[in-house]
């Protein structure tokens, strides 16, 4: 079956169970690591409460418009940086550096291209901010100068997840 002709709930499902996949994987490869993960866009916030289950040691920083999450997938304010992307990202650069070890991105919306055009519009804003070694894992196709993508890792679906490196 290819995936025009997969149901909307087949679909949800790939998404879901890829980037479980790809986060897992991108969380234990940069384990080592000390900079913050940071999670672009909070949603219900599952993604957000899912890696605050599996990594320690490595503060998680949530940038969101406006938070709509769940309670208990909710950040603690310190941890959240309210404000259009576009803007809060270039500030945090500003004050940080390249420090992320980890950064995920579930940014997109159910139109392809909206999502792409989006993802053209953010990548160069992203890429600046991961440290040597860190990760990137984005649920659609990001567009980096000087990122590597990597082959998914056991249990993800091609298209539906995404992970890049900084060498």
């Amino acid at each position: 079956m290819t995936r025009t002709e997969q149901s909307r709930l087949d679909l949800f499902i790939d998404r879901m169970v890829s980037q479980r996949a790809c986060l897992d994987h991108a969380i234990a490869l940069t384990a080592a690591m000390k900079g913050p993960v940071y999670e672009l866009g909070l949603g219900n916030g599952r993604t957000y409460h899912h890696l605050t289950q599996h990594i320690s040691g490595r503060d998680i920083l949530v940038f969101e418009r406006a938070v709509a999450s769940h309670p208990d997938s909710t950040p603690p304010d310190d941890r959240l940086v309210l404000g259009d992307i576009r803007e809060t990202l270039p500030a945090t650069l500003a004050r940080s550096g390249p420090v992320a070890s980890l950064i995920h991105a579930d940014l997109g919306g159910h139109n392809r291209e909206k999502n792409d055009k989006f993802a053209r519009m953010i990548s160069p804003l992203v890429e600046p901010h991961l440290a040597p070694g860190g990760l990137m894992v984005s649920s659609d196709r990001m567009y980096f100068d000087g990122l590597e993508e990597l082959p998914l890792p056991p249990g993800a679906v091609e298209g539906r997840c995404f992970i890049y490196r900084r060498g």
